[in-house]
């Protein structure tokens, strides 16, 4: 069964940085597509970042430039490094991992940013 834990979020100011981290069961992580998704009070859930099993990225609009997507597989850990918060990134984040065309969820965590 797979298990996804995300942790790091909490309260920021705008400007601030904070890095989200994931941890994942298994011994094949390395070979999935994992993401980061988030959901802000009444809103759906949208895509953050997507990292594939070679490295490749994929990013919303809205965060490029001040979010990075990484993984270091010898931990079964995805990372999100946010900079440049924003009040609008205020939400829920949460880890996905995409195997057999079937998208698992961690629970999520917090993330707000205000002043």
């Amino acid at each position: 069964q797979v298990q996804l834990v995300e942790s790091g979020g909490g309260l920021v100011q705008p400007g601030g940085s904070l890095r989200l981290s994931c941890a994942a069961t298994g011994n094949t992580f390395s070979i999935y597509t994992m993401g980061w998704y988030r959901q802000a009070p009444g809103k759906q859930r949208e895509l953050v970042a997507t990292i594939i099993s070679a490295g490749n990225t994929n990013y919303a609009n809205s965060v490029k430039g001040r979010f990075t997507i990484s993984r270091d597989n010898a931990k079964n850990t995805l990372y999100l490094q946010m900079n440049s918060l924003k009040p609008e990134d205020t939400a829920v984040y949460y880890c996905m991992q995409r195997r057999g065309g079937i998208d698992y969820w961690g629970k999520g965590t917090l993330v707000t940013v205000s002043s």
